[in-house]
């Protein structure tokens, strides 16, 4: 299992758009992914899962992967979060 903390950047968080686009590139990877805020955890492949966390600008969350490519998924996900969602990060 690979974890790594990141904090958002966007100042509006992982609302509908950017959460699409985390989903976009969690579903390229085999591993199981999940996200971590605070003590809930929820599949990082799940739009509902990840807007319930209410994720917003400067929270610090866990990226976890769990699977044959774990490594290059967690690194994936946060080099996408730190970019702050940017059209060109996909």
């Amino acid at each position: 299992m690979t974890l790594k903390e990141v904090v958002v950047q966007n100042q509006v968080g992982l609302h509908a758009r950017p959460a699409t686009f985390f989903i976009q590139k969690a579903n390229e990877f085999k591993s199981s992914i999940w996200i971590e805020k605070e003590e809930r955890r929820v599949n990082a492949k799940s739009l509902l899962g990840i807007l319930s966390l209410g994720i917003v600008g400067g929270t610090t969350i866990r990226v976890i992967a769990d699977g044959s490519d774990e490594e290059a998924a967690v690194e994936g996900l946060v080099e996408l979060v730190e970019s702050g969602f940017a059209e060109d990060a996909r």
